[in-house]
């Protein structure tokens, strides 16, 4: 039975999170041709608090769901998925690389640097597979087009790095707090 409840919990933070970041998502503002907003340190944080299988469905879910709502094609909403799931993992993956989680911040830092860069790397190799090959443009053109979203990526990875263990520190006590209480019933 307990098991179940944790399974039940986690499920049911897994859906709030993935919510979250979806919400999130709609707040962005234009900068450089791309956009920028703090969904991506809500993806670190799905990792961090719900390590990575849990974390990155809620990262992956909630950013394709955006996707899916304002008309991105399935393609890009698959690629969304798996790149913001593998922002999400990544991140948990540095953060609980041991047996036991270690919860100090510059392992937080750590790791969301880790998967920040990741996605960057992901959204790169997406931008320029779309560019030179899809759309054919010269390449000129296709590094161009690269660097002006190179830019406001590099500025979201940031945000993210800096907002996402500062959350996590803040949030851990409570989810603990939060799931105690509910395994004592």
């Amino acid at each position: 039975m307990k098991k179940q409840r944790m399974n039940a919990y986690t499920l049911a933070f897994t859906g709030v999170m993935a919510a979250i970041v979806y919400v999130v998502t709609l707040f962005r503002f234009p900068l450089l041709g791309s956009k920028v907003h703090f969904a991506n340190a809500m993806c670190l944080l799905s990792g961090m608090l719900f390590g990575g299988v849990y974390g990155g469905l809620a990262a992956g879910l909630g950013s394709a769901l955006y996707d899916a709502f304002h008309g991105y094609d399935v393609i890009n909403i698959l690629i969304t998925f798996v790149s913001k799931f593998m922002m999400a993992w990544v991140c948990a993956r540095v953060l609980w690389s041991r047996d036991t989680r270690n919860e100090g911040f510059v392992r937080a830092i750590v790791a969301a640097v880790c998967g920040a860069l990741t996605y960057v790397a992901l959204y790169m190799l997406k931008t320029f597979i779309y560019q030179a090959f899809v759309y054919g443009y010269p390449m000129n053109t296709v590094w161009a087009t690269m660097l002006s979203k190179f830019i406001p990526s590099i500025i979201n990875a940031g945000v993210a790095i800096v907002a996402a263990p500062i959350l996590y520190k803040t949030m851990l006590p409570a989810l603990r707090h939060v799931l105690n209480k509910s395994e004592l019933k």
